[in-house]
């Protein structure tokens, strides 16, 4: 009895401390975001036994990210800080992993630097006029292999400099700015000499040394139309000779070739070999010398899912390693050469990302995140998943902050088809109350929600909201099915399956269907600024770097998806479609829902002019409160610090203001932090 009401105690004690260590967590705020960790440039040395990470951190005072490097054991254990204050980027082992290559800005151009792994000073080892761009060690560790921009002649650069410099739009190697051909080169670590191999006006795009050094097989355009990505072709180059062998002729995009270990072929991905097609893309092998190619369809026309591209042999050549995301997780996968035959390395819940292996391929160093756990970097055995972590970026999160509920939904749309989503509720949610809700929009539309943690998820949760993440039709993890699904459905197909998604949670009792909020930037800038249009459900949006007019966009920003797939043909040739999916075509229909528009002034993908265009015609019917905030010097991501702050802050005030009716205060920051 004595035994039994001691356990009773212990319980009711361990009980006790859990309610009150749940007490004591506290909401994610923005700032706990701007301050995260984040790990990556991750790399194995080919021996396996060593990983070399980087950690950016804040810089507040400075209004900018601080990232310093480290190298580990792959066993764990004490990191010790390598590189120093100068930095660095574009990280290598040499194939024997007793240096690391790297580039680093000299006298305002990139240059390779070498550094013992052992330890000790960086020495520069390149001095090439133009700078270096993107390199590649030989196998035999005597030669590095580098494309770099063609340069100026003396006189013509000092011209330049004095304002001869007009941009000759699309014209050469020029698209909407002044760029400049890349030609192939290698440098002999020995002799200490460059040598250039190509003379050819071409933008590269991506390349790999052939085992034996002699050749290069790279993917890359003769123009710089930014509309034309389907322009990419497949050549190779003689090391000896710099001769250029043109290997595909096509309208469909060759990217990431692979020498096989044997180098008599390559991988590579394509969608297509005639045409640029609306598919997830396959894995192709070639031979250079015949032009003879196979293309793996997926477990014999299976479905295709999203993969990251580019795939890494196994050293016996009768297999590939790549990461793939099926729906909202993502694992590592192996192809069988012979067979075609995919089968799954790791099966976890969540996000694992394979960045680096060993030589061997029989270690691997891995990212991995789920709804409630932070990115870090973990070690493993290939085929035998036994992590080792080895940075712990962000424990704070989980010991101070009171986290979402994160789960996965479905619900049927439109014909039936299944979509799915992530559906967020507050770590304090209490069952069987209603709750605002905050529907976000992905971008693309070639992408997904994800398992993975996402800061500002948890943002709006901490503020009492719930938040639904749907993958509608055009997401790019569940086959291609999903993916063309947005064919002919610009705006009202993405409508109906966010709309069915919003009904199904009202329908669960989880949200308020009084207090609804939409947001999405990209291509979520899109569809929200579209679904505005076609309900007045929402009492608030935030419409971000998105596209309002599609007719306008037309040369200003990156479209060709649209006319290639979307909505077919040009606005001339196609006008009442292009005129019936802009959401400027129904602006009168926003007569409800306050809306904020947020871009960044040098955004050259969804032009900057668009949000203007918008928030113009909304202020000029004057029916619905509008905001319209640009950031100077953003592109179509956000940089800045002090900018992400405000960003996140004045969107949180417009929701809490025009859903909840809410004069929100904002978070206070220590500006010592």
């Amino acid at each position: 009895m004595k035994t039994f009401i001691c356990c009773i105690l212990a319980i009711c004690l361990l009980l006790t401390s859990a309610f009150a260590q749940k007490d004591a967590l506290r909401p994610f705020t923005v700032d706990d975001e701007l301050n995260m960790v984040s790990i990556g440039s991750a790399l194995m040395s080919p021996d396996g036994r060593q990983v070399f990470y980087s950690k950016t951190e804040l810089d507040w005072a400075k209004n900018k990210r601080k990232t310093t490097y480290y190298m580990v054991s792959a066993n764990g254990g004490e990191p010790q800080q390598y590189i120093g204050d100068a930095g660095g980027g574009s990280f290598q082992f040499s194939p024997d992993g007793k240096h690391l290559s790297f580039t680093r800005e000299f006298e305002k151009k990139e240059q390779l630097y070498l550094m013992p792994t052992c330890g000790g000073e960086a020495v520069r080892i390149t001095n090439h006029r133009g700078g270096i761009g993107s390199y590649q060690w030989s196998k035999d560790g005597k030669k590095i292999f580098f494309s770099a921009e063609e340069t100026l002649s003396d006189e013509d650069q000092k011209e330049h400099d004095l304002g001869a410099d007009p941009i000759f739009i699309d014209e050469g190697p020029n698209g909407k700015n002044q760029e400049a051909w890349i030609n192939l080169w290698e440098f002999d670590l020995a002799e200490r000499k460059e040598r250039r191999i190509t003379n050819e006006n071409l933008l590269f795009e991506g390349f790999d040394v052939s085992p034996d050094g002699n050749r290069i097989v790279f993917s890359a355009r003769r123009e710089n139309r930014v509309n034309h990505p389907y322009r990419a072709e497949l050549y190779t180059a003689e090391v000896g000779t710099g001769e250029v062998i043109r290997l595909t002729n096509n309208n469909a995009p060759e990217e990431n070739p692979v020498w096989a270990p044997d180098g008599k072929t390559f991988m590579y991905r394509a969608p297509s070999d005639k045409d640029y097609y609306l598919t997830q893309g396959y894995f192709w092998l070639m031979n250079p010398d015949t032009r003879e190619k196979r293309k793996y369809e997926y477990n014999n026309g299976a479905v295709e899912y999203d993969t990251d591209g580019k795939a890494v042999w196994m050293p016996d050549g009768k297999s590939i390693l790549f990461n793939e995301a099926r729906r909202t997780n993502s694992n590592l996968y192996r192809m069988d050469i012979k067979t075609g035959k995919v089968t799954a390395i790791t099966d976890v819940t969540g996000n694992l990302r394979v960045i680096a292996y060993s030589k061997d391929r029989k270690k691997m160093v891995y990212s991995f995140s789920d709804f409630t756990t932070p990115s870090d970097i973990y070690v493993s055995r290939v085929g035998n998943l036994k992590p080792i972590r080895l940075t712990k970026a962000n424990p704070w999160i989980k010991e101070e902050i009171l986290l979402a509920k994160g789960d996965i939904i479905r619900w049927k749309s439109k014909g039936g088809m299944e979509i799915e989503g992530a559906f967020y509720l507050p770590g304090d949610y209490q069952e069987g109350t209603r709750i605002p809700l905050i529907l976000f929009v992905h971008g693309g539309p070639p992408a997904h929600f994800e398992n993975g943690f996402r800061a500002d998820f948890h943002m709006y949760t901490g503020l009492g909201y719930a938040v639904l993440a749907p993958n509608v039709r055009g997401s790019d993890s569940y086959g291609d099915k999903i993916l063309r699904g947005l064919i002919g459905e610009v705006g009202d197909g993405e409508f109906i399956d966010q709309m069915s998604g919003v009904d199904h949670v009202i329908e669960l009792g989880y949200v308020d269907p009084d207090q609804l909020g939409i947001r999405g930037g990209s291509w979520g800038g899109v569809s929200s600024g579209y679904t505005i249009t076609q309900t007045d459900r929402f009492k608030a949006a935030s419409v971000i770097c998105g596209v309002c007019n599609w007719a306008a966009e037309v040369g200003p920003g990156f479209s060709f998806d649209v006319g290639l797939w979307y909505i077919g043909g040009k606005p001339w040739t196609n006008r009442e479609e292009w005129v019936k999916r802009s959401s400027i075509t129904h602006v009168t229909n926003v007569t409800k829902t306050a809306v904020l528009f947020i871009h960044g002034a040098e955004d050259q993908t969804s032009s900057v002019g668009q949000s203007l265009m918008y928030s113009s015609a909304l202020m000029d019917i004057g029916k619905v409160p509008v905001r319209y905030i640009k950031f100077p010097r953003e592109s179509h991501g956000f940089n800045e610090p002090r900018h992400i702050r405000i960003f996140s802050v004045e969107e949180i005030k417009w929701m809490q203001k025009y859903v909840r009716g809410i004069e929100w205060e904002p978070w206070k920051r220590d500006s010592d932090l």
